[in-house]
């Protein structure tokens, strides 16, 4: 008679337990991006609430910032690196598909005894592997999971291009997911719109570079129809998230969605209809759209206020390139 397969202990919930972000020291005001597009200031602001981002220089590379936003997630969890079963890195513009990121940023931290992978999901990222490490750690497959999402949009981004120029920004956030006696991060509500995937794409392969003398590849996006797309839609998903968390608007503490756009993250406020003491996160003001980045890297500025208790209850909500989109109702650190 064969042996059954042994598996691990599962746990009833995870939760995250530290919250670290880097931010690249270059600072890039809308003068800057306004002179190469032919635009203004107010332009800027008006159709983004963008008044500045960072751009990382040739030694914030994605691996480093991804680095050192974990080592300050480890700090704030009270974690060890040893204790660290796997590294996941959520980023969209890392130029190396060889080797992966993640290992490099797993043996920069010190954690020798974990497992590290990429992941894909554009903007939605970091809702997405967020919801991949909960699973891990329920599941009894690891203790820890170091979750990351590192960008240098600035490397996929054309300067002279009005549609995207002015958006995007560089940085890393990270948060430690550990196991916990009760759910701490709610079910995970997602999905895919492959057939909208040319609205936000690159305008061509990196093979077209490699066999003609073609331009670099870029980022480029039909904004008005993204716009509309993330105006409409995504607030279900927002409130599916909240259904599959058993909870209410009346019941969140904070809101953390992707900084994609100001106009789009009030146009939420408004149509989930959260209570005018719900802390809001708008990072994009001084930090742009950082893609799989951005929702990590505003957590910590929201715990930073020291206004929200251990436990507060927070909506996460990321959506972009693929067309992707995801959200879950978490309990902050």
């Amino acid at each position: 008679m064969n042996r059954p397969l042994r598996v691990a202990d599962p746990s009833p919930g995870s939760r995250i337990l530290g919250v670290g972000s880097y931010r690249p020291t270059r600072v890039v005001d809308n003068a800057v991006i306004a002179r190469a597009i032919d635009s203004t200031d107010e332009w800027i602001t008006r159709r983004t609430g963008i008044t500045s981002r960072r751009h990382a220089g040739p030694d914030e590379t994605i691996v480093t910032m991804a680095a050192e936003a974990c080592q300050k997630a480890l700090a704030a969890a009270g974690v060890d690196a040893d204790g660290v079963d796997m590294v996941l890195l959520a980023s969209m513009s890392n130029l190396q598909q060889s080797p992966p990121a993640a290992p490099r940023v797993a043996h920069l931290v010190g954690a020798r005894n974990s497992g590290a992978m990429d992941t894909g999901a554009a903007c939605a990222g970091f809702s997405y592997t967020l919801g991949v490490a909960d699973a891990l750690v329920r599941s009894g497959a690891a203790r820890h999971v170091l979750v990351v999402g590192a960008e240098r949009m600035s490397d996929i981004i054309d300067p002279h291009d009005r549609g995207t120029a002015f958006l995007f920004g560089d940085g890393a956030g990270a948060v430690v997911v550990g196991a916990s006696d009760r759910p701490g991060i709610g079910p995970v509500a997602w999905g895919a719109e492959g057939e909208k995937a040319g609205l936000l794409a690159h305008n061509r392969s990196w093979l077209a570079v490699r066999d003609a003398p073609h331009p670099w590849p870029t980022m480029r996006m039909d904004g008005p129809k993204v716009f509309r797309w993330a105006v409409h839609s995504v607030p279900d998903t927002a409130r599916r998230a909240l259904d599959l968390a058993g909870l209410r608007p009346a019941d969140l503490d904070a809101f953390i969605p992707h900084q994609a756009n100001l106009r789009i993250i009030d146009g939420m406020v408004k149509d989930l209809g959260l209570p005018d003491d719900v802390v809001v996160a708008r990072e994009i003001v001084t930090l742009g759209n950082t893609s799989a980045a951005s929702i990590p890297m505003a957590m910590e500025s929201v715990l930073s206020l020291g206004s929200l208790p251990t436990g507060s209850r927070a909506l996460l909500v990321g959506f972009g390139a693929g067309l992707l989109y995801a959200a879950q109702v978490v309990e902050l650190p």
